[in-house]
């Protein structure tokens, strides 16, 4: 049905695309009542379609049980959006309960065995991109109880929307500072594995930029696993290996790990040093000089996009904007030592 201007729209308009009667309309517009959740929800949503002009009730279903999923809570970025989450749902209405489900490794049957727990009617997660992840996310999406990712995008899967960053434009941003500021030589990337969809489009737009001008090459990936043990000697294995790196790309959570390994200047002279993430650790590496450059990716920001995904889809009024398909548009923020703000959370 095509949209009408707001001053037209009826409650007969209402009930013919909600596939309902006026009374029905009439008894949820007014928060009368006697109205199951489902037809509530169809109601308000084809209200919102056609734009009608009227007050919606506020309290037209029970409580929404959110499960936001956090796996390896060593990791900077989790604590930082476990931060986030936590000062966010104490501004929520008190119809949406957020449950935090903290796990000690993103294993896909690990993430899937959260994703399936029962008396949850949403859940938030960071996850690699993996066929036993797709199809729990579709087994929720058929039970009516969406799943937003956030961080790193399952695309195409039956996921309700992605909160996050463009991270192929990060790899370009970082691809194009190192292009910039380096001398021609190799570039050594870091990244936890490329499984995970953010890793990957980060690698692509990185050699991309890099591609347009052939100054620098990439001589090596390294699979950290977002270990900073495990990173720094894999890391140093590959400056042996390639003695002519004049750049490290640190795609994932291992910035420890490439200070480490720059630091024990097996180099000839020490490389610059691109990574991800402002955070306590690295707010110090860029003040003193170690680390260039850091691409944040606003995690309160994506925090804050996903709730809001939620809340319009299950239908709270007057606390979001947004309508579907849901687009993210969260920026990524480039910091150096000259722009640092004075703290970090976490």
């Amino acid at each position: 049905m095509a949209k009408k201007t707001s001053s037209r729209v009826t409650l007969s308009d209402v009930a013919a695309l909600a596939g309902v009667g006026s009374a029905t309309v009439d008894r949820v517009i007014n928060d009368r009542g006697n109205v199951s959740d489902d037809v509530r929800k169809r109601v308000l949503d084809a209200a919102r379609t056609l734009g009608l002009k009227r007050i919606l009730p506020s309290s037209h279903h029970s409580i929404v049980r959110l499960n936001v999923i956090l796996a390896r809570p060593e990791l900077p970025l989790i604590r930082r959006m476990g931060f986030e989450f936590r000062r966010l749902a104490q501004r929520m209405n008190h119809s949406l309960a957020i449950h935090r489900t903290v796990l000690e490794d993103e294993e896909p049957a690990t993430i899937v065995a959260a994703l399936d727990l029962s008396g949850y009617d949403a859940a938030i997660v960071y996850a690699q991109d993996h066929p036993l992840i797709r199809a729990a996310i579709a087994d929720l999406a058929r039970q009516g109880r969406p799943v937003v990712t956030m961080i790193s995008d399952l695309p195409g899967s039956a996921r309700l929307a992605y909160a996050g960053t463009d991270h192929y434009k990060a790899g370009r941003s970082a691809g194009y500072f190192l292009d910039l500021m380096a001398r021609p030589g190799s570039i050594v990337v870091l990244c936890n594995h490329l499984g995970f969809q953010s890793h990957a489009e980060r690698l692509y737009g990185l050699k991309d930029q890099l591609a347009e001008t052939g100054k620098l090459v990439v001589a090596e990936v390294v699979e950290g696993g977002d270990d900073a043990v495990r990173s720094e000697v894999r890391l140093k294995e590959a400056f042996r290996r390639n003695p002519s790196t004049v750049a490290v790309y640190n795609i994932g959570a291992g910035n420890r790990g490439v200070v480490g390994a720059i630091k024990s200047d097996i180099l000839p002279s020490r490389p610059l040093f691109i990574g991800h993430e402002l955070t306590p650790f690295t707010h110090v590496s860029l003040r003193e000089g170690t680390m260039t450059l850091t691409i944040d990716q606003s995690p309160e920001l994506q925090a804050q996009f996903a709730l809001e995904v939620l809340l319009n889809h299950f239908g709270f009024e007057g606390v979001t904007d947004l309508a579907p398909p849901y687009t993210s548009t969260v920026p990524i923020v480039l910091y150096g030592p000259q722009n640092l703000p004075d703290s970090v959370p976490g």
